[in-house]
């Protein structure tokens, strides 16, 4: 439904004396015409209730053109552009569900008068909402490695995932190419083309109010999240050689001796590839995956300063048992068993995030076992994007 008010510029009793002065002087029939009306209509109309929060506002004008418009409301903040020579006017986002919204149109009319009009509406309350679960990174006060992803869970399924991707927005201090891709039907993952620039703030926000996720489900609010990117730690490591060196912004740390998986099966072989440190734990218990006690290399260890860097269970930990393998040889259940005081010290360096490539086995890391991502070329990372 659409407002329309119109304004009527009336010429006064001396313009028309002074329109038959000047047909009686002229000996012709001339008279002064008055300015045509102006025209304003507004959608949603005055009084409407229950507008789609995903349809624009618009305002146009007739015989006239738009000097000023404003939208006033308790959701979130409309903004809108001028069309056609400011003659009409649009919305450029969706509005807040279940909220009221006042809009106020300046026109200047034929004659150059202006004239001001308004619609009051409301937008409809849905049955079915949805909204982010979950944005990782998102710890309080956290400083992240310069790989890390920007992991964001939704609260229910997605299926209109292209409307919802051109809402979500990724603004770094120092710009890089990136891009979504869908990781099933409530989580999308933003990662860049190369590594983030170190030491900048990247903001993220999420346009979701008013927005269908899916047919009829609406979000009610936008979100807004600030990740902050520290120094690029990078650890280049070789299976084969039992070692992993340690930089920040190019500058060699440490060289820190290991003893990698033994290699004896699958699940005890370190995977070879580009992981990123995903968490830490002191102590973490260590149970052997797929298998009960009693059974052929159970095994349940209690290990202190672990870093995980996939989720096969894969670790940089404290292993004070292996110190002499440590550098030498292989003989680990798949983490990497570094020496108490090394383990100490990469627990109290290391960034979730920071890099960390090994080389040297024949199990590659899988590009979706934990923070793996980057084992996806950039191209093949963008053919997940809906946007594609």
């Amino acid at each position: 439904m659409s407002a329309k008010v119109r304004i009527r510029l009336v010429a006064t009793g001396g313009a028309v004396a002074l329109a038959a002065l000047t047909a009686a002087c002229g000996g012709g029939g001339g008279v002064l015409s008055s300015p045509k009306e102006a025209v304003v209509t507004i959608t949603p109309a005055n009084g409407a209730g229950g507008a789609k929060p995903d349809a624009p506002i618009e305002v146009k004008v007739a015989d006239g053109t738009l000097s000023d418009v404003t939208v006033r409301g308790d959701g979130v903040a409309i903004t809108g552009e001028t069309l056609a020579s400011g003659t009409q006017w649009r919305s450029g986002r969706t509005l807040t569900p279940g909220t009221s919204y006042t809009v106020t149109a300046q026109a200047k009319g034929a004659g150059g008068k202006l004239m001001t009009a308004t619609s009051t509406f409301t937008t409809l309350k849905p049955a079915r909402t949805f909204g982010i679960a979950d944005i990782t990174p998102g710890l309080k006060g956290e400083t992240v490695g310069v790989g890390m992803p920007i992991m964001v869970r939704f609260t229910g399924p997605v299926t209109k995932k292209a409307a919802v991707e051109r809402a979500l927005e990724v603004k770094a201090d120092k710009p890089v190419e990136g891009a979504w891709r869908w990781i099933g039907s409530d989580q999308v993952v933003y990662r860049t083309k190369t590594y983030w620039p170190a030491h900048q703030n990247v903001r993220f926000t999420a346009r979701l109010a008013g927005l269908q996720g899916a047919t009829g489900v609406y979000g009610m609010k936008d979100t807004k999240h600030t990740i902050k990117i520290g120094a690029a730690q990078i650890t280049t490591g070789g299976i084969g050689r039992h070692q992993m060196t340690v930089t920040r912004d190019g500058r060699k740390l440490r060289t820190i001796p290991f003893s990698a998986g033994n290699g004896q099966t699958r699940e005890f072989t370190t995977t070879s590839g580009v992981h990123l440190l995903m968490e830490k734990g002191n102590p973490v218990t260590m149970i052997s995956p797929g298998k009960k006690k009693g059974d052929p290399g159970y095994y349940k260890t209690v290990v202190d300063h672990a870093v995980r860097f996939s989720n096969s269970g894969e670790y940089v930990h404290s292993a004070p048992w292996s110190v002499g393998s440590q550098g030498s040889a292989n003989v680990s259940h798949g983490c990497l068993n570094v020496s108490p005081a090394n383990a100490r010290w990469f627990y109290s360096t290391m960034q979730r995030g920071d890099v960390i490539k090994l080389t040297g086995s024949d199990r590659e890391v899988e590009w979706n076992n934990g923070w793996s991502f980057w084992q996806l070329s950039f191209a093949e990372w963008k053919k997940g994007s809906a946007l594609r």
